[in-house]
C-alpha cells in the first residue's frame, strides 16, 4: 500500500469529526509522496538533533489543531518513542542578522529559533503503517557547513512507510504569514526519514504562491540551515509530505 492510500484509509476508517460535523475552514496539503527524497528529522532525545522544514502560508489568523506527515522508518510503529511538532517563521524573523557565514544563504530559510512547538504524547498521536517504500535519495547525516555542503545526498533508502497524525494540544494559533512546519520523530532504534512530495505542489495537494523548498540543519550547524536540493544535493528542489487543519478529530480505534 502506498503512503497516499494509507492516508486515505486513516482519514476514512480511523478518524471522525469531534466538532458536530461542521466543515473544516482550513486545510493544507503538500500532496502525496513522490519517492525522490527522504530526510532525517529527530529530537535531541534520540541523538544529535536534526530538523527538516517545509513551508506553508496562512492568509488570515488560523488555529491549527491537527497535523499529519509521512516518513520512513527501519522497523515497526512501536519503535516511535517521541513526536515533536515545531513551527518556524521565515528568516530574518526570530533570528540574529546578519547570520554567520557557514551556509551559502539564509534567504527564505527558517528562522534561528522556533516560533511555537508541541510535544505530542502517545495519547495525542495515531501512527499507521502503509507498507514498504523505496526512495531514490536521502539526507541522513550529511549536513555540513560550507565549503563541504554539497554531497549529492546519501543515496537510496528503503523501509516501512508510516503516517503520523498528531493532535495539537493546545491548538496552535498563528497570525497570517509565511511559516515552516518541522516534524521530529524519535525512534527506539534507527532514524526517521521524512518523505518528499512534488515541488511544485500538484493535486491532491494545495498549491500556493511563494512555495519555498525544504531546508535542514543539525545541532552542529544551528542556527543556520541548508537547502536540501540546492545546497546538499546540488540540484532540484523538494517539498515534504504533510497536512495541516483546523478541524478537530478524535481517534476511533485507540492510540499507538
Amino acid at each position: 500500500m502506498s503512503p497516499a492510500s494509507g492516508r486515505s484509509v486513516l482519514s476514512a476508517a480511523l478518524l471522525v469529526a469531534a466538532c458536530g460535523g461542521h466543515a473544516q475552514s482550513f486545510f493544507f496539503s503538500t500532496g502525496n509522496a513522490d519517492g525522490r527524497m527522504a530526510v532525517s528529522s529527530r529530537p535531541a532525545t534520540s541523538g544529535l538533533e536534526v530538523e527538516a522544514a517545509d513551508d506553508f502560508v496562512l492568509t488570515q489568523q488560523t488555529t491549527l489543531t491537527t497535523a499529519t506527515f509521512s516518513g520512513l522508518i527501519p522497523g515497526s510503529t512501536s519503535d516511535v518513542s517521541s513526536v515533536v511538532i515545531e513551527i518556524y517563521r521565515v528568516f530574518p524573523l526570530d533570528s540574529v542578522s546578519p547570520p554567520s557565514a557557514t551556509v551559502p544563504t539564509r534567504t527564505n530559510s527558517p528562522a534561528d529559533v522556533a516560533f511555537d512547538s508541541r510535544s505530542i504524547n502517545a495519547t495525542l498521536r495515531q501512527i499507521v503503517s502503509t507498507g514498504s517504500v523505496f526512495v531514490s535519495n536521502s539526507v541522513v547525516t550529511g549536513i555540513h557547513p560550507v565549503p563541504n555542503q554539497t554531497t549529492g545526498g546519501e543515496g537510496p533508502v528503503s523501509g516501512n512507510a508510516i503516517t503520523i497524525t498528531a493532535l495539537l494540544s493546545p491548538a496552535i494559533t498563528l497570525p497570517a504569514g509565511h511559516y515552516f512546519f518541522v516534524p521530529q520523530v524519535g525512534l527506539a532504534s534507527g532514524v526517521f526519514l521524512w518523505l518528499s512530495a512534488p515541488d511544485p505542489i500538484v493535486a491532491p495537494g494545495t498549491p500556493f504562491t511563494g512555495d519555498l523548498q525544504s531546508w535542514i540543519r543539525d545541532a552542529n550547524l544551528a542556527p543556520n540551515w541548508l537547502r536540501v536540493g540546492t545546497d546538499i544535493v546540488g540540484s532540484g528542489t523538494f517539498n515534504h509530505v504533510f497536512t495541516l487543519s483546523d478541524h478537530d478529530i478524535i481517534f476511533r480505534n485507540g492510540f499507538n
